[in-house]
């Protein structure tokens, strides 16, 4: 773990402390001072993301750090977006994964400032890396909501359980065209930046093991219906763990280095 001095630092660990406040308020029934925290947390992550991006002159998406401050700012705005316009609402559950997708920047990347690479100079990357980035944050947020499909028997227990799978199943409904959209717009980079589509690179490879799961998943939820969350959750939760392999261990090129280990 390292210490930041910088404004940006500061920012990092007031947003993730935030959140974190803002999660044991919400799950304490505050709801009125855990939502002014949440929204805290987002301002101050919101403030160090362009505080970032102005002084990197480009889209702040070259390195982890710079993926993961993105993640936890776009939590908050899709939180209230589900609440207003899906009826998925999961505030301290949102503040939960706001804390975790900082804690990496807050902690752990290094906020370096470095020079695009030539096949990163593109127009095509706010595209490309903006949809995976938010279809990232609706998985991983499905991936959560998909827990409460593993409660107890009793009658409540199973309204709750179906509560869960409808909510996961909405999140994913959203999320899915966006993970598409990365895929595809990521293929016609690829040609123009490689001089060709696909590369069998191990990042695409993942990309395009996460996008049959979750097809895999349609295709379960059309043969079963909302009767069986459970296995409707094992796959969400899996596709939700690829989202983190695809995040972190291809992108750090650990065993999988290749054309996409920049994010170190």
């Amino acid at each position: 773990m390292m210490i930041r001095t910088t404004l940006v630092g500061g920012l990092l660990y007031a947003a993730t402390l935030a959140c974190l406040c803002a999660f044991a308020a919400l799950i304490g029934r505050h709801r009125k001072l855990g939502g002014w925290l949440y929204t805290l947390g987002f301002a101050s992550a919101l403030v160090a993301l362009a505080s970032f991006w102005v002084q990197a002159r480009h889209p702040p998406l070259q390195n982890l750090f710079g993926v993961f401050l993105c993640l936890g700012v776009l939590t908050y705005p899709l939180s209230l977006f589900c609440r207003r316009f899906l009826g998925v609402k999961s505030w301290a559950g949102d503040a939960l994964i706001g804390f975790a997708l900082l804690v990496p920047a807050a902690f752990v990347f290094r906020p370096e400032l470095e020079a695009l690479p030539p096949a990163l100079q593109s127009p095509l990357l706010g595209a490309h890396v903006g949809a995976y980035m938010l279809a990232y944050v609706i998985l991983l947020k499905a991936g959560a909501l998909s827990i409460g499909a593993f409660g107890g028997r009793r009658d409540s227990s199973a309204d709750r359980r179906g509560i869960s799978e409808r909510d996961a199943y909405r999140m994913i409904r959203l999320g899915f065209p966006l993970l598409t959209l990365g895929l595809v717009l990521g293929a016609v980079w690829g040609k123009v930046a490689w001089g060709d589509y696909w590369h069998w690179d191990p990042k695409e490879l993942w990309s395009l093991t996460m996008w049959l799961i979750y097809v895999g998943y349609f295709r379960v939820r059309a043969l079963l219906g909302p009767r069986h969350p459970r296995v409707s959750g094992v796959i969400a939760l899996t596709g939700a763990a690829v989202i983190l392999v695809t995040l972190l261990w291809v992108n750090l090129g650990r065993l999988f280095a290749g054309l996409h280990s920049y994010a170190t």
